[in-house]
């Protein structure tokens, strides 16, 4: 008669079974990796023909040195350096290494940095490479296109001059089986402006006095770049004295130093004053000029009933033509 297991008898491991999977994790490293597989390797040597690179497998690697090399003939790597690498299976084999390339594992790494960038919106660093129809050829660790319209926030009248420049750049579109990347400098500009208007707005309070730059002058006063944000620093607030026109005053890309005055943060309008500064003239001019005393100034203005005299910049009186 056949006895039934017991079923409450606990289920010891088989020690066979267990010595195989110790055995395949202390030389699983000895089996070759795949194909596509992108590894982070040590340099550990380098020859005139190729850079030996450890890959923590049986063989050491052998990348072609000219992977490595710069447009001036520098190698781009030391004894030491981490690199990235994929086996490379259309290369000719050499005889007790595993034949490496850095090219086309730094091409695939490119791929998943920038749809990792693409997923979440990231910045990438690029450069401009070139000239070509409708825009730029930009690096990106991959070739990307940035349409002509996509540079600047701007209209840039040549641009050939970015050509060799390290950009920051948005991705626009991306396409790994086509290899096509669109990247945009425009987009990247203008979310940096954000971040600074966001950070100026959080800043900026009425009395509080700030530095700027002069953006652009008009007939009625001066737009001033407070970091992200304009304010108006109207004709009347630049100074006590007459001011014709704000070019008197102040120039394009000049720093200055100006008070806000009103701050409307809902319609993100800045009012400035540059003669808020300084104390105003009229409030001892009666200790500074009495009744009575005699004083130098300088006409500026005549009409039919008399003259106007400046006796220093926003103190003027009145030479009646009777007098």
């Amino acid at each position: 008669m056949v006895g039934k297991p017991d079923e409450g008898q606990p289920d010891y491991p088989n020690p066979l079974e267990s010595d195989y999977e110790h055995l395949l994790d202390d030389y699983s490293h000895f089996a070759p990796p795949s194909e596509r597989e992108v590894l982070q390797g040590h340099v550990l040597k380098i020859t005139d023909t190729d850079v030996i690179v450890d890959i923590g497998y049986k063989s050491e690697g052998l990348v072609p040195i000219e992977e490595f090399r710069q447009p001036d003939g520098s190698i781009a790597v030391s004894s030491g350096d981490a690199v990235d690498v994929m086996i490379d299976r259309s290369a000719p084999e050499t005889e007790g290494y595993i034949v490496l390339s850095h090219t086309k594992a730094a091409r695939i790494r490119a791929w998943e940095n920038l749809e990792k960038a693409y997923r979440e919106g990231l910045l990438v660093a690029g450069r401009v490479v070139g000239r070509i129809k409708g825009g730029l050829a930009v690096d990106v660790g991959v070739k990307a296109f940035m349409p002509g319209s996509q540079v600047d926030v701007g209209r840039i009248p040549n641009l050939d001059a970015l050509i060799g420049q390290d950009i920051p750049v948005k991705i626009l579109k991306l396409n790994r089986r086509r290899g096509n990347v669109v990247v945009s400098r425009r987009a990247a500009i203008e979310e940096e402006l954000t971040l600074r208007k966001t950070d100026a707005l959080a800043h900026i309070t009425e009395g509080a006095v700030v530095t700027g730059i002069v953006k652009n002058l008009t007939d009625y006063g001066a737009f001033i770049d407070l970091g992200g944000i304009d304010g108006l620093l109207h004709v009347s607030d630049m100074s006590y004295g007459r001011v014709s026109h704000p070019s008197e005053l102040l120039s394009p890309n000049q720093e200055i130093t100006v008070k806000v005055l009103k701050f409307d943060r809902e319609k993100e309008r800045i009012s400035l004053g540059l003669k808020q500064l300084h104390p105003d003239p009229w409030l001892d001019v009666d200790q500074r000029y009495p009744v009575g005393a005699r004083v130098i100034g300088r006409v500026v203005s005549v009409t039919d009933y008399g003259a106007f005299v400046e006796l220093e910049p926003g103190v003027e009186g009145l030479v009646h033509i009777s007098e």
